[in-house]
């Protein structure tokens, strides 16, 4: 008797009754974002990659900042290209086309020090700046386009966990992409590391945008035609939304003050290898992901996204204090900070994602999306990474302040923890929550079945 390999997601695809079409455009898109990932570990803003190949090229903390927050400016296209979306609802044209060429750039970046002369100094650096620019531009059709397709796919009821299974997924991916790319970096000398790593970035990056050519395209909507300030005054007017984005702004600018400059200052001040960088960061942080993760998926789905961002975001917001602890050489900073910050903000994200797309109805999802993706992108995360580029800067110049901060990482870190334990207590109670269960709830069930635990064990 031939036994039937089980997929993953099967069960909850089961319960939520899908069409085998929908199930594999399902497949498809956690593929893609499989894919995503390997880009991700690569080519996201603070990876260890860009940041040793800025640092190669002559970057200080300032312009550093600056090559980290300009893609997130690009998020300000959202906007239009939301507009776009919803009256052609042509997304996997856009992905295809837009998204599949501001993968490849990143093949481009990867030649640089070759195609240009050394001489002068920051023409190099410009070059890479502007052209990661261009590719976070033509990128910003990427999130308007598969957010809302994934929302119209997954059924609320499964998305959370559905969510946290493709989140192991991503994690392990990570790991694997991040230990090859380390392993690269640390045994390669001057640019054939950066090349090396930026070609395979590039390369998982386009297959990110094909694999979503493999996926249904479903709308709930018909075409809409968008009046873009109309919308906008009906999002300002969406208490429960702009509620949201006000908080997550919040939240993105006071993480990114000091949370940006982390891994710079891991394989600079620290003088951690890549190696050992990646398996206190990525790896160990994937590897917590996984082991956590699909208890958040539970916990979203019965207690809801507040609950869930409570429990979560209090603990994420310390957990850079481990810096403060740190001396050269040392990996424990760098490893407590990422497991037990990946405990939680695995739960953040879940719960950020959930409010984002329950929040936002049906019609104006994709010019909701752009919205709160500009506002928490440019206000948020661009200026907090400015922000503590500045101060870094400014405290390293001073000749009054140089000598009261002799290690000025640890107090921008400072600074930027106090910021976000006041952006959670300020701007969660604030949130709506589509569940009657409270923080208080959780721990009573947590002790209740603890207690029948100890019983039956007794």
């Amino acid at each position: 008797m031939k036994h039937r390999i089980k997929l993953p997601f099967e069960d909850i695809f089961n319960e939520a009754s899908l069409l085998p079409e929908i199930r594999r455009s399902i497949y498809f898109i956690t593929l893609a974002n499989i894919f995503g990932s390997f880009w991700g570990v690569v080519c996201n803003t603070g990876s260890a990659t860009l940041t040793g190949f800025a640092g190669y090229l002559g970057a200080g903390d300032f312009v550093f900042g600056i090559l980290t927050a300009i893609p997130l400016a690009a998020a300000f296209l959202q906007i239009p290209f939301s507009s776009i979306v919803s009256r052609t609802q042509k997304r996997k044209k856009y992905l295809l086309t837009y998204g599949l060429i501001s993968r490849l750039i990143w093949i481009v970046v990867a030649f640089i020090p070759y195609f240009l002369p050394a001489g002068p100094a920051w023409l190099r650096l410009w070059t890479v700046i502007s052209l990661v620019g261009i590719s976070w531009s033509l990128g910003s059709f990427i999130n308007v386009s598969w957010m809302p397709w994934m929302a119209d796919l997954v059924p609320i009821e499964i998305r959370g966990r559905w969510l946290s299974g493709r989140d192991r997924f991503t994690a392990v991916a990570s790991v694997t992409m991040g230990l090859l790319v380390s392993a690269i970096l640390d045994r390669t000398s001057g640019y054939t590391g950066y090349t090396i790593a930026l070609i395979m970035g590039g390369i998982f990056g386009a297959l990110d945008m094909i694999s979503f050519g493999f996926a249904k395209e479903v709308y709930k909507t018909p075409p809409l035609q968008l009046k873009m300030l109309p919308v906008f005054k009906k999002i300002i007017r969406d208490k429960e939304f702009f509620r949201f984005t006000v908080f997550w702004t919040a939240w993105n600018f006071t993480a990114n003050i000091g949370g940006a400059y982390l891994a710079r200052y891991a394989l600079t001040e620290m003088s951690l290898s890549y190696i050992e960088f990646t398996l206190s960061s990525q790896v160990a942080s994937a590897l917590v992901t996984v082991t956590v993760i699909s208890l958040w998926g539970k916990l979203l789905d019965r207690y809801g996204s507040k609950t869930v961002m409570w429990l979560s975001c209090v603990i994420t917001a310390m957990t850079p204090l481990f810096y403060l602890l740190s001396v050269p050489g040392s990996i424990w900073p760098t490893l407590l900070h990422n497991c037990i910050g990946a405990a939680f903000w695995s739960g953040c994200n879940l719960a950020a994602t959930s409010l984002q797309l329950s929040a936002s109805p049906d019609t104006e999802r994709p010019t909701y999306i752009a919205f709160f993706s500009c506002v928490t992108s440019v206000a948020g995360s661009f200026l907090g990474i400015l922000t503590g580029g500045a101060l870094l800067e400014g405290i390293g110049s001073s000749s009054l302040l140089s000598p009261l901060f002799p290690d000025r990482y640890k107090a921008v870190v400072t600074i930027s923890v106090l910021l976000r334990l006041c952006s959670v207590f300020i701007f969660v109670p604030k949130l709506q929550n589509y569940s009657n269960h409270t923080v208080v709830e959780v721990f009573n069930d947590f002790f209740n079945k603890l207690k029948v635990k100890i019983k039956r064990a007794e």
